[in-house]
């Protein structure tokens, strides 16, 4: 039998302006322990703003979203725009604000958000395909924006679940580790730092979603 191959997108390095990173690194590790291979991508964009993780305050710099993404992926990443959905069997989009900010603008726009014509894409191939799909945090928002009426969850947040119903999802209420699937876009979703979570909470959503995905291709 074939070794699955997953791709994840990134949205840079940092929860308060790219990619949550436990949660990236975590997926990462689980699509591993299960026996499946993983390529990262990220889009070749410059982020929303910088943000310094200590203070949390905006800081008078720029940067790119696929080379901050590529200090997760110890540089074996590559530009969403050469994502092709027939060379894999699903995809995880890991959260952190990044998601809100980078692959949409929803952290600014809200509901009327914009979103970043490559994941837009990239979304709508794999959902042709009938490929599997996985959102962790605040990425299941990025789904309902793109697919509109699917079921996912992001916890317990009611402004991002009234958000996410605003755009035409369903939303479900779940606590740690729980994953939520969609059976017609086959999305798989889990809350993890939407919640006050630990890290060995994260990496049970992570695993729970990794198997989930594996178990539909």
């Amino acid at each position: 039998m074939a070794t699955k191959r997953l791709a994840v997108v990134l949205a840079g390095c940092g929860v308060f302006d790219g990619a949550e990173i436990h949660e990236a690194t975590l997926t990462l590790l689980a699509i591993n322990k299960q026996g499946a291979e993983y390529q990262c991508f990220a889009p070749d964009v410059n982020q929303a703003h910088v943000v310094n993780h200590i203070t949390g305050q905006e800081m008078k710099e720029s940067r790119n979203v696929l080379v901050e993404s590529a200090r997760i992926a110890r540089g074996k990443i590559k530009s969403l725009i050469e994502f092709k959905a027939a060379d894999f069997d699903a995809i995880i989009f890991p959260g952190g604000f990044g998601a809100a900010k980078n692959l949409c603008s929803f952290a600014f726009d809200g509901v009327d958000c914009d979103v970043n014509p490559d994941v837009e894409k990239t979304i709508k191939s794999m959902v042709k395909a009938r490929k599997p799909i996985g959102a962790l945090c605040i990425s299941p928002l990025l789904i309902a924006k793109i697919l509109g009426d699917v079921k996912v969850t992001i916890g317990q947040d009611k402004g991002t679940a009234n958000a996410i119903i605003s755009m035409g999802g369903r939303h479900v209420t779940t606590t740690h580790g729980e994953i939520v699937v969609d059976e017609k876009f086959k999305v798989v979703t889990t809350p993890c730092y939407m919640l006050d979570a630990n890290i060995a909470q994260i990496a049970d959503g992570a695993e729970n979603v990794v198997k989930a995905i594996l178990e539909m291709i």
